[in-house]
């Protein structure tokens, strides 16, 4: 953590070195995800309610995708940058540090202006977490806790997916923010409301829905079954096989020598 904390102060020092731009970068990040926000409010302003679900609580299902997504776009930006790694070779000298390769990606790149989106969806969050009709007790805030998590897990496992495909691509693939970007377009709304099929694929092979809709319906009280209320722990369980296929990469890894 000492070392992490290094790295830390260098991107915060770097980023103030130039604070006009740092600043105008936050705010701009600001907007974007306020744009988001507002289709959210003006679907409600002409329908009131989706799939039974009102303003206030998808809200609460926005914020939390958001924040999870802002959390990992600032801090594992490394990996979502991590063709250009490849293509330049700078794996090579990372390979070579005493240091698990991880770490040294995932220290590599920390995007501050990111914050800008997370400072949104923490707002709204705010907002959501009195207005949404939870009946709030320790379980409640317990799962909210292990949704933030595995919400966390799930983008940081994509991101981790996208870095390891670079091993064989050198590029990175788009399709990929079908996933990540996409992922917290869909996130905006609960995942029930896409029909059976979206919902079975973010349960069972990209287990958004794990984070977000299930224990959402048992923070609500419409489901209140263990499943619901522990399905935010499948997400941390989705790091496994993220991991195991960025070991591979980096045992397939072949410079570019560039």
């Amino acid at each position: 953590m000492k070392l992490y904390a290094k790295f830390f102060s260098l991107h915060l020092r770097s980023v103030m070195q130039y604070k006009s731009s740092f600043f105008l970068m936050t705010i701009g990040q600001f907007i974007m995800a306020f744009s988001a926000f507002l289709s959210v409010w003006f679907l409600f302003d002409r329908f009131y309610q989706v799939d039974g679900f009102t303003f206030q609580q998808v809200l609460l299902c926005f914020s939390v995708t958001l924040m999870s997504f802002s959390l990992c776009e600032g801090f594992f930006r490394g990996f979502d940058t991590f063709s250009y790694t490849v293509r330049n070779a700078e794996f090579d000298r990372i390979l070579l540090r005493p240091r698990n390769e991880i770490f040294l990606v995932l220290a590599s790149k920390i995007e501050l202006s990111k914050m800008g989106r997370l400072l949104q969806a923490f707002l709204v969050f705010l907002y959501a977490i009195p207005t949404s009709g939870v009946e709030w007790n320790f379980q409640r805030v317990l799962v909210l806790v292990l949704m933030l998590l595995g919400g966390v897990c799930v983008f940081c496992g994509l991101f981790l997916l996208y870095a390891a495909i670079c091993f064989f691509t050198i590029e990175g693939l788009e399709f990929m923010n079908i996933f990540t970007d996409g992922g917290r377009e869909f996130g905006s709304y609960p995942m029930g409301i896409y029909g059976d099929g979206i919902l079975r694929f973010f349960t069972f092979v990209v287990p958004i829905a794990c984070f977000q809709y299930w224990p959402l319906l048992y923070l609500l009280g419409k489901n209140e079954s263990l499943w619901c209320m522990l399905s935010p722990l499948v997400c941390i369980v989705f790091l496994l096989p993220c991991w195991a296929f960025w070991r591979f990469g980096v045992r397939h890894y072949q410079s570019t020598g560039s």
